[in-house]
């Protein structure tokens, strides 16, 4: 899963370089993807991921990464991503 953001499911998309001529030629167009150690407070742990510069900023702006993950559906998420989540539920779950 190289150029996909486990967060966001952000991945390359597909176009055409046109010149003045309007000649086309395909493209493709890659996220800016970061590795990125983000703090989980729940599983009192930090975690690496590969990141979009996008998704990064979705995370701060929701609260952290443990706010992020109860909040997106699974379908988006890359699968460590995923287990993450269920981990968090999972400690939330039995605390509460």
């Amino acid at each position: 899963m190289s150029r996909v953001c486990e967060l966001t499911g952000k991945g390359r998309q597909v176009g055409n370089n046109v010149s003045h001529a309007n000649n086309k030629t395909k493209r493709t167009f890659l996220p800016n993807l970061q590795n990125v150690t983000l703090m989980s407070e729940s599983l009192e742990k930090s975690i690496k991921l590969k990141v979009s510069t996008h998704g990064l900023r979705s995370v701060e702006h929701v609260g952290g990464l443990d706010n992020w993950l109860v909040k997106t559906g699974e379908d988006k998420l890359s699968a460590r991503a995923a287990k993450l989540k269920r981990e968090i539920a999972k400690k939330a779950k039995a605390s509460a």
